[in-house]
């Protein structure tokens, strides 16, 4: 079953139960899955891969308006994000904790042999590839600050 499948059924299941959240947040997977079905060269065809940073991308512009209603005080916009965020989660791989994270990007330091903070940008290539989906970007960077530092 693809995303655009389990959607579509969590719609339904959404629409019976009267969740206004719930329907709201899978809408909008729903309308950027066919954004990316008809982009140029995609086929009609979404891949695994591209779902997983269609959703992170998703994840992440929640995560900053959320934040950006925090600072403003906006607390009924700021739920209607959280609500996003939540329905959005269900459809993502689940996320390493900070300590999976870091065990990981030692593996990786040593791998590519980095020793210092200038050799950030070797160990970031080949971290975010190989936590595609698995972690945030910000956060694989910090840990890497703070690994390399």
């Amino acid at each position: 079953m693809n995303l655009e499948q389990k959607v579509m059924a969590d719609m339904k299941d959404a629409m019976k139960a009267k969740d206004e959240a719930g329907l709201r947040g899978l809408r909008a997977i729903k309308a950027e899955i066919i954004k990316a079905k008809t982009e140029p060269g995609a086929n009609g065809e979404l891949t695994d891969d591209v779902e997983n940073k269609m959703l992170q991308k998703m994840m992440k512009q929640r995560k900053d308006s959320l934040e950006i209603y925090r600072t403003q005080n906006r607390d009924d916009l700021a739920k209607k994000e959280k609500e996003e965020i939540a329905i959005i989660e269900k459809f993502l791989p689940k996320q390493l904790s900070n300590e999976e994270l870091k065990e990981i990007l030692k593996s990786i330091i040593q791998q590519v042999g980095a020793s210092s903070p200038a050799d950030m940008g070797k160990v970031m290539g080949v971290a975010t590839k190989q936590l595609a989906g698995k972690a945030d970007g910000k956060a694989i960077s910090a840990s890497v600050k703070e690994l390399l530092a």
